[in-house]
């Protein structure tokens, strides 16, 4: 029998049992693809992250990203996490760990640098978004309301349509009227199976995140994903990320853009997520994450 160390933290939250759930497992050298994803399955997270040895020196670990149900190229919140649980060990395979780590990842190079309070301790980490901002196919708000069992006047088309984006993940940006309607949204698992057939050269698993603005800046967000086995998740640093560079492409170009995503209020799991989305000469050039995480698990499986 083989002993797995395991740490699990609540990210974009300073607060237990608040913002989203994570497990990091701190030692994954010993295992095979299929028992990451059977590690991932039992811990039932909308992800599990896995740390093993970088390929390259230069870089501070391989990180591997789960759903239950299949691997993922990037996420937000396993990052913000993963980097928590790594700068809080001091020490990682061996070697000591500063504040800017870079993390190998099948989206490619993550970039995070750590903040801490005056004790030495992790008040948040930063992320970077490997990918460039990619759109992809507009769908009709008749098309989506199915989805989301809303009528097609919840959806709020006046700045954009439903769209495909992403920074390193997929998702479909889609706004609606106002919070009466993002309360009332719910996930309809046999109407996404077949937007996810109609479209399949957006190789997507069709998670889609809802949204409307709450205040200046400030913004209120559900993501679903009933086709990654995720009815709902409490926070997405990489939908959020994705909707912060591709509500840059719609406003007067600024070289710097603030903004704060609440997310898993509807769950009783309330999160914050910030965003800095930053252009050159107008043009989108990437967007950092940041968050808090407070650890709740530490222990060991049994494979």
């Amino acid at each position: 029998m083989r002993s797995l160390p395991f740490v699990t933290v609540d990210v974009f939250t300073d607060t237990r049992f608040a913002g989203n759930p994570l497990a990091v497992i701190t030692d994954a050298r010993d295992l095979t693809d299929r028992e990451m994803q059977a590690v991932a399955a039992e811990f039932g997270y909308s992800e599990t992250s896995f740390i093993l040895p970088p390929r390259d020196p230069a870089n501070t670990a391989e990180v591997r990203i789960f759903t239950p149900v299949t691997e993922v190229p990037f996420a937000g919140h396993p990052n913000v996490g993963t980097a928590h649980v790594i700068a809080s060990l001091g020490s990682l395979f061996g070697r000591d760990i500063g504040d800017l780590l870079r993390f190998e990842e099948k989206a490619g190079l993550v970039e995070v640098s750590i903040r801490r309070h005056p004790d030495g301790s992790v008040s948040g980490t930063t992320i970077r978004a490997p990918g460039l901002l990619t759109i992809g196919t507009v769908l009709t708000p008749e098309t989506v309301a199915v989805c989301l069992r809303l009528r097609a006047g919840e959806i709020e088309t006046t700045r954009h349509l439903p769209v495909f984006a992403s920074v390193g993940l997929k998702f479909i940006l889609v706004e609606v009227t106002d919070l009466d309607a993002l309360a009332a949204a719910s996930p309809d698992r046999d109407a996404f199976e077949a937007l996810s057939l109609a479209h399949p050269t957006e190789e997507c698993d069709c998670a889609m995140f809802l949204y409307t603005p709450i205040g200046h800046d400030h913004i209120r967000a559900r993501m679903f994903a009933p086709l990654d086995n995720v009815l709902e998740d409490p926070a997405t640093g990489s939908a959020s990320a994705a909707l912060g560079a591709f509500l840059t492409t719609l406003s007067p170009p600024v070289n710097h853009r603030r903004l704060r995503i609440e997310q898993g209020v509807e769950m009783g799991r309330r999160s914050l997520i910030d965003l800095d989305v930053i252009s050159v000469d107008g043009v989108f050039d990437h967007v950092t994450i940041t968050g808090s995480s407070v650890e709740v698990m530490r222990g060991t499986l049994s494979l």
